[in-house]
């Protein structure tokens, strides 16, 4: 293995280049996979055996609480010293468990099935932790610190853009797989989990072509309590790993319900999920360019000083969709969550795992994202239970806002707000999220700028791609109302105190 998987004690540029054009390659496989045998097709499948609120909770916790497996995964990366060979091999196992839930269908029946589903998430993420772990680290010796918002930008793009055509032939299939086939269903699904593999098995074959540079040796012998401890010395990366975990717990508390609502109290079809989430998708392929600009223009900070609070707004407006129940609006407002939730989380996204990655010392990557991974696993492994829980604890529980104006010839009620069950902690999470931004305001980072300067970036261009398709002054008025306004809140929402900003950090000279 140590010969297959040599690492060099440095690398050319022609192999720095033909390494990332592998990581792209295998950022196209990860993304068929993820999206074969993950997100709605996967809540979907556990659905269709009969899965709980609370099962649904655990299928969506076990991912972030495997991360803890990264504390052992530090030292066997600090021994081997050969992160590729981590991280193929232990992909390779996390994604051979996937194999066991496309045969489920065949094998057992669905009570069986649900716990076998369970087992199998559990094995998958746990390899999958592992492998991450180096990767993580192997990443940020490879990639060069310049280009890494545009080249994540780029690779989650190329990956999003395949992401959208395969979420739209797997809907077509599953829809015309139901319309043959109505009494195997589930057969459907497992056929899907089959080629999701098989793309994974592809994106192995990218990874081990990949080189790695040699990691620098340690003066001395490792001890995991120290090392894990140096994150928490470092003032800056403590205040990014305190906005991680309460962001990570409001997004973990909704977003795996999303489906379920959609499903159970919309009842919307499954094509017409899949066509939202091809929506959210779309715009997340558009704005990639974008916000991969703005990371290395400005700073990851700034970007997610902006999308953060678009996000939030989004699980918000989830609470709006039923009046109690559905109503004419409730469409239209699921189309415009779908396409802010998809621009913003492409900021989100990418600006996150960026901003780790610069904090984050060189030499000393392994140790500093593994610790941020394993706190962060935490909090959005406990949101999702703790969701399940609320969902069914809710039921039955509601709370509502209506005016009400009567007069001599009638009465007219306008209901303002209605919370049942999910709304709930739709609710919460919105809560939770706006004090992880005022987390985020405390973090420094080198080149980062006041937010309204991006927004002002951002409109400017919004406005002149707008402007070129329009000459009607009611389009021209769509770009500066209201997103005038949207300006000022976001901006006041997270703004960040000036005097902890040092000049240098403005990318000024001091």
């Amino acid at each position: 293995m140590a010969i297959v998987f040599r690492t060099q004690e440095t690398l050319t540029d022609e192999q720095v280049q033909s390494g990332l054009r592998y990581v792209i390659r295998d950022g196209i496989a990860s993304q068929a996979m993820g999206i074969l045998t993950g997100g709605a097709f996967l809540v979907a499948f556990a659905v269709k055996l009969g899965a709980s609120n609370l099962v649904i909770g655990l299928l969506a916790a076990i991912g972030p609480l495997a991360q803890l497996l990264q504390l052992p995964s530090i030292l066997l990366v600090e021994k081997m010293r050969n992160r590729r060979a981590i991280v193929v091999v232990a992909a390779g196992l996390s994604r051979m468990c996937w194999l066991v839930v496309a045969l489920i269908p065949f094998l057992f029946g669905a009570q069986i099935g649900l716990a076998v589903l369970l087992a199998s998430m559990m094995g998958a993420s746990a390899f999958g932790a592992i492998s991450g772990c180096g990767w993580n680290s192997w990443m940020r010796d490879l990639i060069p610190q310049n280009i890494l918002g545009s080249f994540f930008s780029k690779r989650m793009r190329i990956a999003t853009g395949v992401g959208i055509a395969l979420s739209f032939v797997a809907a077509v299939y599953l829809d015309f797989w139901k319309k043959v086939l109505p009494k195997y269903e589930l057969q459907g699904y497992s056929i899907l989990f089959g080629l999701g593999v098989c793309a994974g098995v592809l994106g192995l074959y990218f990874l081990a072509r990949t080189p790695e540079k040699k990691m620098p040796q340690l003066e001395e012998k490792p001890r995991i309590l120290k090392m894990l401890g140096q994150p928490f010395r470092d003032e800056n990366f403590r205040k990014l790993i305190a906005f991680m975990c309460s962001w990570n717990f409001a997004v973990n508390l909704a977003g795996p319900f999303f489906m379920v609502y959609m499903l159970k109290r919309l009842g919307l079809s499954m094509s017409f999920i899949i066509g939202l989430s091809i929506v959210s998708q779309v715009m997340n392929f558009i704005f990639l360019k974008v916000w991969g600009k703005y990371t290395d223009r400005f700073s990851n900070k700034s970007v997610l000083a902006i999308c953060g609070p678009l996000f939030i707004l989004s699980i918000l407006a989830w609470t709006f969709t039923t009046m109690p129940e559905k109503y004419f609006l409730t469409i239209p407002l699921l189309i415009v969550i779908h396409i802010v939730m998809g621009l913003a989380s492409a900021g989100v996204s990418l600006a996150s795992g960026n901003i780790g990655l610069k904090l984050a010392p060189e030499g000393q990557a392994t140790v500093y994202l593994a610790t941020n991974t394993i706190v962060n696993s935490v909090a959005a492994g406990i949101a999702p239970i703790l969701g399940g829980k609320f969902a069914d604890f809710f039921v039955g529980r509601q709370l509502a806002w209506t005016l009400e104006y009567t007069s001599p010839t009638g009465k007219f009620s306008l209901p303002t707000l209605n919370l049942q069950q999910w709304d709930f902690f739709f609710a919460l999470a919105f809560l939770i999220g706006l004090y992880s931004l005022h987390r985020l305001a405390m973090i420094r980072e080198i080149g980062e700028v006041e937010e309204k300067v991006v927004m002002n970036e951002l409109f400017a261009e919004v406005a002149g791609q707008v402007r070129t398709l329009s000459s009607v002054e009611g389009v021209r008025q769509m770009v500066s109302f209201p997103f005038s306004i949207l300006r000022s809140i976001t901006t006041k929402i997270i703004k960040p105190k000036n005097d902890t900003i040092l000049p240098e950090q403005r990318g000024e000279q001091p």
